[in-house]
């Protein structure tokens, strides 16, 4: 077969570009020629909402990548935390201890730890609908349109706390005709997954729907003591809407949706011997544990997470349109945290999250010849609560308890405009007004024995005086901020866009939540009083230049992204011990500080590539350069710049993937359709999970450095294929999937407590798994 030059030029192209996954996973389409024969595939145009408006995604000037909801069924991929493996220097993944908590970092920025008070650095958005905290924001994807990862500050589009960026889940509309689908999974460790989704009209205006869906699995592991499941998934989730179009101007949706997960606690493995007189070894079954805390105040761990949502689209004129999304949300977490995952008492944690918040925004969106843009304003109050014991089985043993109680209030006023200076040329501008005020309750508490607290079902227990006894009187603080963003985008060839942009980014102070002021001599010493003033907000500057194209005659996409980011006043948490008078542990205390700067700069590139009508090929090439410039942390009566000991965690330097999907025309079950067979090879360089990994000579933090070190993981490979036939009507598809095929041990988190019991425990990536699916449309 002869290879025309363009197909030469393309496949040379593509071998130089040959990074991993796509700016947007489009799904190629056959083009006809003038007599309507099939010509050659391109690759398919991709429609997001990134700016509050819809426009090609190799139009929008920033780094976006979009998956859409057809190419997250065809992968099969079981959640968000899947696009860590192919979206540039992100890091999405499940926190300790936890199936349905998220912790995201995208470009060195985020937030680890979930206990009330911790702001994430990542906004995470469900239909515009903010998703202020952490705890129950990692659900299954069941009913999505697509999903838009933007990276960088986002805070003239977005609401609080996006100077990393934003994850966006947008949702199907119904249709206007009755539908109903029902999808099924099953697969090693016993999965067993079903998605049952229908809509019908009720009348010509008004539509309803509902998805209801079971996601179960057993444990990767278990424990060795008790028989329980370790790592096992129970979930159960449902979606119900109802949509109203009274005429082709004014749509108006109300949403609500309800998660439940009833998973065992997921417990750590123990990467040290215990103590003694046990000195229990490590396991050696990497998902096996030997823990014994398995109930908070009688329960078992249990999420639940829930929301409603109220959002009016209505076109004012063929060039203005008003939005406004209304929403409340709520959540309530009981989590048994095991730190030693042992089976003796020694070291551990029962801990209750709730929170709740309620928001509103307003947006005026106009899309004119010359002026397109957004303008809005956003107001949000929400209230994150936790109660946890620290169980610390030495002399007779201790219980301490943490009870905090937030309160946060935060408007904004936004807007985001784009000129058009020439046809090729345009002009960007925007701002964000941040009023951020906050409110925090922080109680702190010794108790006798291992029982735990009254708060949390011990009425007899007998206590010392507070460590900490702080109402929302004596700690509150409002932090105001205006954030400017410029850009412009040029069109220097009809195959290429090139853009450029500065934005600066807000995350409002905040307090420890851990405080412990009898640890620092007293309520009214000098080290007290600072930690009573809280942290300062985090800023960030980012600029940002990019190139966007689309050659050979729409085969080949390529994103290429170079950004540098001034951070100041990094908001570090952490745990520290604290001691008695005769140097021995007695306890934990709260570490929070600022990192007063930091320094990242980076490079992304995307690409994917139509090779022939049956080969399409996609890559993903990133590599951050993320340090700490200047951490001032007091040792005795100095201060030491620590910032040369410390990793920004989360964030590995070098991230790849490499895929491809070749396809077929194969006859099934009577049936006309194509088989699709993927591969997907991604590459991780080494993983910090804490920040502090050097010896430092400050004495309160070197007890953390061999434990950290031991947490970090190093650079490796992961190997991932599936086979999916698909009807021509595309009604029904039938799949083969399997992830982490080489079967590779690898990180995602850990807890470091090495003077506690020699606790360093962590918690792996899931094991070789494999699932055969189906679903079928009616």
């Amino acid at each position: 077969m002869r290879v025309s030059n363009n197909q030469f030029m393309l496949r040379r192209s593509v071998a130089a570009v040959m990074m991993t996954l796509p700016a947007v996973y489009a799904q190629p389409v056959l083009a006809q020629d003038a007599g309507g024969q099939k010509a050659e595939a391109v690759i398919d145009k991709v429609i997001v909402t990134a700016r509050k408006r819809e426009e090609l995604i190799q139009d929008v000037p920033g780094a976006v990548t979009a998956l859409s909801g057809a190419q997250l069924e065809k992968k099969a991929l079981p959640d968000i935390t899947a696009l860590t493996d192919i979206v540039p220097n992100t890091t999405l993944k499940a926190s300790r201890g936890t199936n349905t908590t998220l912790t995201a970092f995208i470009r060195g920025i985020g937030q680890q730890d979930p206990v009330a008070g911790y702001e994430q650095g990542v906004g995470i958005y469900l239909d515009d609908v903010y998703l202020a905290r952490p705890q129950g924001a990692l659900t299954d994807i069941y009913d999505l349109e697509r999903i838009e990862v933007l990276r960088g500050p986002q805070g003239t589009l977005y609401g609080r706390n996006t100077i990393g960026g934003a994850v966006k889940y947008v949702t199907k509309k119904l249709s206007p005709n009755p539908t109903f689908e029902i999808k099924g999974a099953l697969g090693n460790y016993s999965q067993r997954d079903l998605v049952l989704k229908g809509s019908t009209p009720i009348s010509d205006i008004l539509r309803v729907g509902a998805t209801v869906g079971t996601f179960n699995r057993d444990g990767f592991g278990k424990n060795v003591i008790n028989g329980r499941e370790n790592y096992n998934k129970d979930v159960g989730a449902a979606r119900v809407s109802a949509e109203l179009v009274p005429s082709s101007d004014l749509f108006i949706r109300f949403a609500a949706d309800y998660t439940k997960d009833d998973s065992q606690a997921k417990q750590g493995y123990r990467l040290l011997n215990g103590p003694a007189p046990g000195n229990e070894p490590p396991l050696a079954g990497d998902y096996d544990t030997r823990a014994n805390l398995y109930k908070v105040n009688g329960h078992e761990q249990e999420v639940t997470t829930k929301g409603a949502s109220l959002t009016i689209d209505y076109n004012l004129s063929p060039e203005l349109m008003f939005k406004s999304v209304t929403a409340h949300r709520s959540s309530k977490s009981y989590a048994p945290i095991d730190f030693d995952s042992l089976n003796a008492p020694l070291w551990e944690a029962p801990a209750i999250y709730s929170d709740k918040q309620d928001s509103q925004e307003f947006q005026l969106t106009y899309a004119g010849s010359k002026w397109q843009g957004v303008a809005g304003l956003f107001y949000m109050k929400t209230n994150a609560f936790n109660e946890f014991d620290v169980l610390y089985n030495a002399g007779g043993g201790l219980s301490l308890l943490t009870r905090d109680d937030i309160d946060s209030k935060t408007w904004a006023i936004y807007a985001d405009a784009s000129y058009s200076v020439s046809d090729t040329f345009n002009l960007s501008l925007g701002g964000r007004w941040t009023d951020d005020q906050r409110e925090a309750a922080i109680y702190k508490r010794t108790y006798l024995g291992l029982a735990g607290s009254p708060n949390l079902g011990n009425p007899n227990a007998v206590g010392l005086a507070p460590n900490t006894d702080l109402g929302k009187g004596d700690l509150n603080r409002k932090d105001k901020k205006f954030t400017p963003k410029l850009g412009f985008g040029w069109k220097v060839a009809p195959e290429h866009n090139v853009y450029g942009t500065y934005q600066s980014g807000f995350k409002g102070g905040m307090y420890d939540p851990r405080m412990d002021l009898a640890a620092t001599g007293g309520p009214n010493t000098p080290a007290s009083l600072e930690k009573r003033r809280g942290v300062n907000p985090e800023e960030v500057d980012t600029v940002e230049l990019g190139l966007k194209s689309s050659l050979n005659g729409g085969r080949l996409q390529t994103n290429a992204a170079l950004f540098y980011t001034d951070y100041q006043n990094v908001q570090i948490a952490g745990s520290i011990p604290t001691f008695n008078a005769q140097g021995q542990v007695n306890g934990f205390a709260g570490t929070l500080t600022n990192a007063g700067k930091a320094k990242i700069k980076g490079l992304e590139l995307e690409a994917i590539a139509r090779v022939s009508n049956e080969l399409t090929v996609n890559g993903m090439l990133s590599y951050i350069d993320a340090e700490y410039k200047e951490w001032m942390v007091a040792s005795g009566a100095t201060l030491v710049n620590i910032a040369k000991s410390a990793e920004v965690q989360n964030t590995p330097k070098m991230s790849a993937n490499l895929g491809a999907s070749y396809e077929w025309p194969v006859n099934l079950l009577g049936r006309s359709g194509t088989m699709s067979f993927n591969n997907s090879v991604s590459y991780k360089d080494k993983v910090y999970q804490a920040e502090i990994v050097r010896p430092t000579g400050v004495a309160s933090l070197d007890a953390l450095v061999p434990q950290n070190l031991m947490l970090a993981q190093g650079a490796f490979t992961l190997w991932d294929a599936g086979l999916v036939w698909t009807s021509a009507d595309r009604k029904l598809q039938i799949g083969l999937h399997g992830r982490n095929l080489t079967d590779k041990r690898y990180k995602v988190a850990g807890y470091a407590f090495g003077g506690f019991f020699n606790t360093v425990t962590t918690y792996y990536g899931d094991p070789r798994t494999y699932k055969l699916t189906a679903s079928y449309k009616f």
